[in-house]
């Protein structure tokens, strides 16, 4: 099957993949652009997670201000080499993540962050709810799992929907980063400032 030039450039531009990725996977796929990405999303992952015991330590602390200055984010994001961290793509990715901070509020990085307290208490409320609405008994463990993996969504930074497009978490845009810059890439940690907010 013939792959248009046109067709090549837009999957690139929509996934950061390679030219000949891009061309292989439209060919693999029959020209569905949809089915392109998954399977272009796919491989990254695998990609990915070949590099994830790769060290970071080189990167950039991006700094957004939001609102006329009523929210303020600043986030590390690390990479292996100093010349990724200058690339465009990078510093995009930083700046993505700082809005995303700034404009979902997460309180945690990952779900590996949060501590066991907190996940023990959203069970227990979940739990509590469940009984009091008389659910019966082997349906609760799955309305607990539900509502914690709900919490999760909303609380872990890589678990949120990203705000440009709702079909793609933020691990998804990060794993599409380190597939387009051949580096492993980490999130390191983040602060997310807000006038009047109460202070912990």
């Amino acid at each position: 099957m013939s792959i248009a030039a046109g067709d090549v450039k837009a999957l690139r531009e929509k996934t950061g993949a390679g030219v000949l990725d891009c061309k292989k996977a439209l060919e693999d796929t029959n020209g569905d652009m949809e089915k392109a990405i998954v399977l272009l999303r796919e491989q990254g992952l695998a990609d990915a997670k070949k590099r994830s015991d790769r060290e970071t330590r080189n990167g950039r602390l991006e700094l957004y201000s939001h609102g006329d200055g009523r929210v303020g984010v600043m986030v590390e994001v690390n990479c292996e080499t100093d010349f990724v961290a200058r690339t465009d793509a990078f510093r995009e990715f930083a700046h993505e993540i700082a809005l995303q901070i700034a404009a979902s509020a997460p309180q945690w990085v990952r779900e590996e962050d949060v501590p066991e307290e907190v996940i023990k208490a959203k069970q227990e409320i979940a739990r509590k709810h469940a009984l009091g609405e008389g659910k019966p008994e082997k349906v609760i463990d799955r309305i607990i799992e539900g509502k914690l993996n709900k919490f999760l969504d909303e609380k872990c930074l890589v678990r949120q929907e990203y705000i440009r497009d709702d079909s793609k978490t933020v691990a998804d845009l990060l794993n599409d980063t380190i597939v387009s810059t051949g580096e492993n890439i980490t999130i390191r940690r983040f602060e997310r400032w807000e006038i009047g907010e109460e202070l912990a």
